[in-house]
């Protein structure tokens, strides 16, 4: 992505620590680095230095093959023993001798096969290329917390809007890897021009990462993949994510709503009024809604049955604090207000 259009990292943090202490969770232990590394790829020790914007990025084929061995590290099989390479590439037809360089440092592995490994360890689509700004960026968004329409979604996706609505419906159409790839190629050149609505010529988009244009045309034509430093080359001069060339539709589909639900939900937290927010989190309109249609007979059935549920929470007879409220989960009061979003890694 480019730097102008990135998130200011510190700011986003703290606004990850005001969210959690609010929400009644220690930033640190929200913000730990161990954490961030976990969702991000990225080494604990560079993440205060990326987020302070005083790490320099590593070469790609040293990110890559760093995020490789932390997958393998943290994400282990049932007895808590690394998978074996022959077992990670057997899931997506390779033989394990295809990521011996990868593994080793010394060479990046095929495109399909960046595909594979991250489908394999379950996670998303730009883990392997995603800059290590972009990578911690995603992570600080997991942590903390727009239009829906299917124009905006295909837009941010690469996918059609009626592969969209397929998507939605369950149904999302499989197109070869190959296929894909060149349909979100020729999608982001077609919606991310030049200043003169034009569109970037090959030769200008390899440019930015030292490669010929001659090296994108069979991309371009959809005769052939990227290799995995074009593939990354190509997402860094659009400005999008690590992941839009190889995410599949349904991961490509739900990263977009996320983000824009926490946008939203992010916007309505800070307009809304702190009694309404309270009413919302534990469903008082609703269940007052419905009650209005209840008989005095009725009402006064609802009433015991409240006293029973507070005498069984040891709530009977206690008064609620002007800043706290009865928490349906928890046997005490909670303090009211928004809760920070994301969990234990």
């Amino acid at each position: 992505m480019r730097a102008a259009a990135r998130t200011d990292l510190a700011a986003l943090r703290h606004r990850v620590e005001e969210l959690s202490e609010r929400g009644g969770q220690d930033p640190a232990q929200v913000l730990a680095a161990a954490r961030l590394s976990h969702l991000s790829g990225v080494e604990p020790a560079r993440i205060p230095g990326v987020i302070a914007g005083t790490s320099a990025e590593l070469p790609l084929e040293q990110r890559v093959h760093q995020r490789f061995l932390r997958l393998r590290a943290t994400r282990r099989d049932k007895n808590g023993r690394e998978w074996p390479l022959a077992a990670i590439a057997d899931d997506f037809d390779a033989p394990g001798a295809s990521l011996g360089p990868l593994n080793a440092g010394t060479g990046l592995l095929r495109l399909g096969h960046a595909a594979g490994v991250q489908r394999f360890f379950g996670v998303y689509a730009g883990f392997l290329l995603a800059d290590s700004k972009s990578a911690v960026e995603r992570a600080l968004a997991l942590t903390s917390e727009g239009r829906d329409d299917l124009e905006h979604l295909s837009h941010l996706t690469g996918i059609t809007p009626q592969a969209i609505r397929l998507t939605l419906d369950g149904k999302p159409p499989r197109l070869p890897l190959k296929e894909q790839v060149h349909q979100r190629f020729e999608h982001l050149r077609r919606t991310r021009v030049r200043e003169d609505g034009q569109a970037h010529s090959l030769a200008a988009i390899a440019k930015s990462f030292d490669a010929s244009g001659q090296s994108l045309t069979r991309l371009a034509q959809g005769e052939g993949l990227p290799n995995l430093a074009a593939a990354a080359g190509i997402q860094r001069f659009f400005g999008v994510e690590g992941g839009f060339l190889l995410a599949d539709d349904a991961e490509a589909l739900a990263t977009a709503l996320t983000a824009l639900t926490r946008e939203l939900e992010s916007a309505e937290r800070r307009q809304e009024n702190p009694m309404l927010a309270v009413m919302r989190a534990h469903d008082v309109r609703s269940i007052v809604t419905r009650a209005g249609r209840l008989s005095p007979r009725g009402w006064k059935s609802l009433a015991d049955h409240l006293d029973d549920l507070l005498a069984r929470e040891g709530q009977l007879g206690r008064p609620a604090g002007p800043d706290t409220v009865a928490d349906p989960t928890t046997a005490g009061p909670t303090t009211a207000g928004p809760t920070a979003e994301g969990g234990t890694p």
